[in-house]
């Protein structure tokens, strides 16, 4: 689906892989409604895009609270007349504790905001989307969704069900006029630990200047054009930064050995 033209509801607008994935998508020739509970992250968004601000409209909503998201398309529609595709980027991780020591408040936010969410805007929207001449839905899981992170085995239970909510839906709608794509990011030089609330701003900084683990990082940037692309070529799936590429090799060929690699680099965020 060709995004100039086309309205697009992009999920998590107001920072990070979300922000970037808007702001390309209006330099594509796009209009998008960006959603995100942070209005001031979100304004942000449009004041980046310059005179492309023109073409994002700003939506503050909890994807995990239904009937808000309920009232989504009404609104959408509102501001530009139409809604053609969905990117669900919206996700939080949760603190780097096992299973074991993690509270149920915390492990419910997550499944919550991570898989509630999607269902929720794809429950909503794709009604609508089957009326459509032409639609899109993309939805962003995670490396974190195929290989285990240790410290993250709940937001990546919630990725893993992202994975195969995109794809059962794309064997559902095999046939209809509505294109899906999955997205696996690996790792993404984002405030995800602040905006999830994990972590404090001095936190992330003291961290990244420590002695944990040391990873390649891929531009939310890049993250964005990769999206705007999968969408624009029906793309399956899409992994984004070598990581991502690479352990979805590994985790096929050797899936233990693979494992163990990824808890070796993780171990020391155990403690």
């Amino acid at each position: 689906m060709q995004v100039s033209g086309k309205v697009l509801v992009v999920t998590g607008g107001g920072a990070g892989i979300g922000r970037e994935t808007v702001l390309e998508l209006v330099r594509r020739g796009a209009r998008v409604a960006a959603v995100d509970m942070n209005e001031a992250g979100i304004a942000e968004t449009i004041a980046l895009a310059g005179e492309n601000g023109a073409q994002i409209s700003s939506h503050v909503v909890n994807i995990a609270d239904r009937k808000a998201v309920a009232a989504l398309p009404e609104a959408v529609i509102a501001a530009h007349g139409q809604v053609d595709a969905l990117v669900n980027v919206a996700g939080i991780i949760h603190k780097f504790k096992r299973v074991n020591d993690l509270d149920f408040t915390e492990i419910e936010r997550v499944i919550d905001v991570n898989l509630w969410g999607p269902i929720n805007l794809v429950k909503t929207f794709l009604p609508i989307f089957l009326t459509r001449p032409e639609a899109h839905i993309a939805n962003v899981s995670s490396m974190g969704g195929y290989a285990p992170v240790p410290g993250q085995t709940i937001y990546g239970a919630t990725k893993a069900g992202v994975r195969l909510l995109t794809e059962g839906l794309h064997s559902e709608l095999q046939g209809t006029s509505v294109g899906v794509t999955t997205i696996f990011p690996g790792a993404i030089s984002t405030n995800i630990s602040v905006n999830s609330g994990v972590v404090t701003a001095d936190e992330a900084k003291k961290m990244a200047e420590g002695a944990g683990p040391k990873f390649k990082m891929t531009s939310p940037v890049v993250a964005g054009q990769m999206i705007a692309d999968g969408i624009e070529k029906k793309s399956y799936h899409v992994f984004i930064g070598s990581d991502a590429r690479l352990m979805d090799r590994l985790i096929r060929l050797m899936p233990e050995r693979a494992a163990a690699l990824i808890y070796k680099q993780m171990a020391s965020l155990l403690g």
